[in-house]
């Protein structure tokens, strides 16, 4: 009798479970992902349109103030100072729901799909799961962001020329540091992105309702913000992450300063970072019943 040999390369392995690529494709494929990634491209089309055809266009002005004093009013200066501005606009709202979104609905829409406890009799490692739907939306999250940028950027250099980016601070930059100092903006508010993602995550490992996981996150950022707006709060308004949010604004000095945007990148890593260790050991200890 011959003895059956045993093929240990199929052997159970947790590292094969559920990896990032597979995640990433799964997710690619899913209707909002795409309605995200056209809204970012429908934004600075919209603005140029409004521009372009609205009633205050044959002023010259194009509809965004003096063109000397702020950045909105620098808009229509060329494509360089257009991806700005829409980085300006998308960064209040759009890019914290679009961020919410993805991370907020990452394992709640498994729960309300009864799916999750499929995957985890898979046999997926909890923290596995979790940790390939956070990197997978953190990447959806800045891919999203990239399209803004790129698109804003080619819409406004077909629209408006390739002009220098102008600082509503003073002063212009060469090609090179126009696109160095527009690098900096992006990073930034992608950083700061990691406020509404890592609540919006942990919310998705309390919640089986995906809408309530991302609508949380977004009122969270929405009455941090308008806290912050309370000037009677005095330096208690320190505290708020979204403090930092317009931080960006030090890297259009003639000089860059490095000071506050460290801070509010700092805060933003350790707050998602806690908020992320948070929703591991709740999920550890959770009872997966859908």
């Amino acid at each position: 009798m011959t003895t059956p040999v045993i093929d240990t390369a199929h052997r159970y392995q947790p590292r094969r479970t559920l990896t990032v690529r597979v995640e990433l494709v799964r997710q690619l494929r899913r209707r909002r992902t795409l309605i995200a990634f056209g809204v970012a491209i429908a934004l600075p089309l919209i603005v140029v349109a409004a521009v372009t055809l609205g009633p205050s266009s044959s002023s010259g002005g194009g509809g965004f103030g003096d063109g000397d004093l702020d950045l909105v009013g620098l808009a229509t200066s060329g494509a360089w100072n257009f991806a700005l501005t829409m980085l300006f606009f998308g960064s209040g709202f759009l890019l914290t729901i679009i961020a919410a979104m993805f991370l907020g609905d990452s394992v709640a829409s498994e729960a309300s799909w009864s799916t999750l406890r499929y995957l985890l009799a898979a046999p997926v490692p909890r923290r596995r799961l979790l940790r390939a739907k956070a990197i997978v939306g953190l990447l959806l999250t800045a891919i999203t962001l990239a399209i803004l940028v790129l698109a804003s950027w080619i819409i406004g250099a077909l629209a408006f020329g390739v002009a220098p980016l102008s600082s509503p601070l003073g002063g212009s930059w060469d090609t090179a540091e126009s696109a160095y100092r527009l690098a900096i903006v992006a990073g930034y508010i992608g950083l700061m992105m990691l406020i509404p993602a890592g609540i919006a995550f942990l919310m998705s490992v309390l919640t089986d309702v995906p809408l309530g996981a991302v609508g949380a996150a977004v009122v969270i950022v929405i009455v941090a913000n308008i806290l912050d707006a309370i000037e009677a709060l005095g330096d208690l308004r320190r505290l708020l992450p979204t403090d930092y949010g317009n931080a960006w604004v030090d890297a259009l000095a003639p000089t860059i300063a490095w000071e506050q945007m460290a801070i509010g990148a700092s805060y933003s890593v350790v707050l998602f970072t806690l908020l992320v260790v948070i929703a591991v050991l709740r999920f550890d200890r959770k009872d997966i019943t859908s």
